[in-house]
């Protein structure tokens, strides 16, 4: 099971141990049943609120791989079954049943349109997709070729990743690193996201790009209703919610957040009364957050 061993054995006293965490996962990350279809898929991504598309290394966070082909690597057979994934990933794209982009370390990741409000509101798009983004550049928090792939998509509409590193000027051998950091970096900040799918390039398989607001334009009112300190606590709930118990820093480690914005937020869970703090993991003392239902 992804994460085994990783959370060794909670102390007796407090109610858990790792056979009951391990349980407790193998139910959230859906490894108990498994999906069968891409309805199903879609359940998951609501009940869980976000998960990543394929397992990451160190990071304990349901995937779609693992809750389609259990707990183990992501095969390199393309015929492996557990890659009916990417099929159903494809054929999502644009349908606007989740939100789909490089977004949690800059890795694939599923979000529930529920929740995508959520991360938007901690992000600097802040109503005009016009506006937003040249403060930034000017307050030098976007680069330049950032800057370009955006505006063209603003622009000119979507398009596939061919014909954007051509309209960008970006199509030497030296700047494909910068074009591809380009096109992460904006998913990151929620200001572009894949929609579709392209025969274009040597591999006729080429995403097609969108802005963000033009695919979801009711996302930027209803972030707008949401403050930060709410974002955050959110995201922790449904974050405990998955894993089970985690340190401090595997917590950090999934939403790269300030280390006082992480103890801001655990501390309102736990004054909220769905997480204990100070749960020592066995053997090495470490302390972890847990969620209270579970102790």
């Amino acid at each position: 099971m992804a994460g085994r061993g990783k959370i060794a054995a909670v102390v007796q006293d407090q109610g858990i141990n790792e056979d009951r965490l391990q349980a407790y996962r193998a139910q959230t990350y859906w490894q108990k049943h498994g999906l069968k279809t891409v309805e199903q898929a879609v359940e998951f991504v609501e009940e869980r609120g976000f998960i990543f598309f394929w397992p990451i290394k160190n990071i304990d966070l349901p995937s779609l791989w693992t809750a389609v082909a259990g707990d183990r690597a992501v095969a390199s057979e393309h015929d492996d079954p557990g890659h009916v994934t990417w099929g159903w990933k494809d054929q999502m794209l644009g349908k606007r049943k989740w939100y789909y982009a490089k977004l949690l370390r800059k890795k694939a990741t599923l979000i529930s349109l529920k929740v995508a409000p959520y991360f938007y509101a901690l992000t600097e798009n802040y109503g005009d997709p016009y506006e937003d983004y040249l403060v930034q550049y000017e307050a030098g928090r976007l680069k330049r070729e950032n800057k370009r792939v955006y505006e063209a998509l603003l622009h000119q509409g979507p398009m596939d990743t061919v014909a954007l590193r051509r309209k960008v000027g970006l199509t030497s051998k030296g700047s494909k690193y910068r074009f591809e950091r380009a096109l992460v970096e904006l998913q990151k900040d929620m200001k572009i996201l894949p929609v579709g799918i392209a025969e274009a390039g040597a591999w006729n398989y080429a995403f097609i790009y969108d802005i963000v607001p033009r695919q979801f334009p009711d996302l930027l009112d209803q972030a707008r209703q949401i403050t930060e300190s709410e974002a955050r606590s959110r995201l922790t709930e449904l974050y405990f919610r998955s894993v089970g118990a985690a340190s401090l820093g595997e917590f950090g480690k999934v939403f790269g957040w300030r280390k006082a914005q992480l103890r801001a937020a655990v501390q309102q869970a736990e004054q909220a009364g769905w997480v204990r703090t100070g749960v020592k993991r066995e053997n090495s003392g470490e302390e972890l957050i847990a969620l209270s239902k579970l102790l």
